[in-house]
């Protein structure tokens, strides 16, 4: 696309083309140069899930971000070997863990998962093919589907409000060229939540390229953990996150 002029911005592209495009994962070229950060903190039982539902042939790396769990998280993790590698840090929170999983990267992408959620079957190869073929696209966007975590009881599931329909995601199931973190910097630590949002927004004023596709490439679990924090008044930091946005908009040059 490069070659007749044409910039990817905000390109969605259309199901059918997508789902022509369908590689074996066998064929993804210098596979281990993908890193999937994998963040987990007292979450054992559902990373175990995670963890077993990657592609069979295991072509890419994968690093399990603990962040000071105290579950038995480590012990399940290093259950499964390579590609799969434990990483512990004391509790700091999830950018710093984020963070942390960067200064081990070593590929040319990285894709994003939690421990809670699971990876779309069969997306990797397709995703992989799009971004080797468009080498001015920075970051690969697709859906997220929602459920709830069977283990929950009803009184607390019914508090929960979940999306079941395909959603935009711009974490969970990303893909992102490490160059692109080079260029935007690190996620910021002083967000409780949102720091996947405010990393894209800085992307974004920077001019960094983007695509959402239609498929899904990742389910996410919906339980009393991941909703604790927004319940308990961090989703002002998405307030905050915006503003921050807008005033570097007004204001070129400020952090």
């Amino acid at each position: 696309m490069s070659n007749c002029g044409f910039r990817i911005a905000d390109l969605s592209l259309p199901p059918a083309l997508f789902s022509s495009i369908r590689i074996p994962q066998s064929a993804i070229r210098n596979p281990h140069s993908i890193l999937v950060c994998v963040f987990v903190y007292n979450e054992g039982a559902k990373l175990a899930e995670t963890l077993a539902r990657f592609p069979a042939d295991r072509n890419y790396d994968v690093v399990v971000m603990d962040d000071g769990s105290t579950d038995g998280t480590a012990e399940i993790a290093r259950r499964y070997g390579p590609p799969v590698r434990h990483e512990y840090q004391p509790h700091g929170g999830i950018a710093n863990a984020r963070n942390r999983t960067l200064d081990l990267a070593h590929g040319e992408y990285l894709a994003f998962l939690d421990s809670d959620d699971v990876w779309g079957e069969g997306q990797l190869a397709p995703q992989m093919d799009l971004l080797q073929h468009h080498p001015d696209l920075d970051r690969l966007f697709g859906q997220v589907t929602e459920f709830i975590s069977p283990d929950l009881d009803p009184e607390t599931a019914g508090k929960i409000v979940c999306h079941p329909e395909p959603r935009p995601s711009m974490g969970v199931g990303a893909i992102i060229r490490a160059d692109a973190f080079r260029r935007v910097g690190r996620f910021r630590t002083a967000w409780r939540v949102g720091e996947f949002m405010d990393w894209h927004l800085r992307a974004n004023e920077l001019g960094l390229t983007r695509m959402t596709i239609p498929e899904i490439v990742a389910r996410r679990r919906l339980h009393a953990g991941n909703h604790a924090a927004v319940r308990h008044g961090s989703a002002l930091d998405y307030v905050r996150i915006l503003k921050a946005s807008l005033d570097r908009r007004r204001n070129p040059g400020d952090p």
